[in-house]
């Protein structure tokens, strides 16, 4: 079945990402995989940066592994071997590398109910899907 299942998480909307973490850790288990959570902060650049404090990355990243830790945790809890990793960029982008880069051979993500804006610009879960070299499996609410 699938052994290394990748979850992309939204650090912002961690608390939407139960669903997929408890579908990822389920298949985990039968083939006894592993989970790995990815969070992807945005790189900021810019004149926005002069408005923020000198150690916002710092920060952003280290809470966004704070929240992917409990994830991770939730998946142990059903019995799921998991880790996590933070990445900075572009959401997709990102997360389309991890696959690659860790060998990914299922993405396992959540996606909100299609609006009309996401129809024109596409959304994350739709670019994964385009874009990804395994299986994705997308999970509505």
């Amino acid at each position: 079945m699938f052994s290394k299942i990748l979850v992309p998480i939204d650090p912002n909307e961690a608390e939407f990402a139960g669903v997929a973490v408890d579908h990822a850790a389920a298949l985990a288990k039968q083939s006894n995989g592993t989970v790995r959570l990815v969070g992807v902060t945005p790189m900021l650049t810019g004149y926005v940066t002069e408005f923020l404090p000198a150690d916002y990355d710092i920060v952003a990243e280290r809470d966004a592994q704070e929240k992917l830790i409990v994830l991770a945790n939730m998946a142990k809890a059903h019995g799921a071997t998991a880790d996590t990793v933070v990445r900075i960029g572009s959401v997709y982008t990102e997360v389309i590398e991890e696959a690659k880069d860790w060998g990914a051979d299922l993405i396992v993500v959540s996606s909100h109910r299609p609006t009309m804006s996401t129809y024109f610009l596409g959304s994350n879960a739709a670019q994964i899907v385009r874009h990804a070299m395994c299986s994705v499996l997308v999970l509505r609410e």
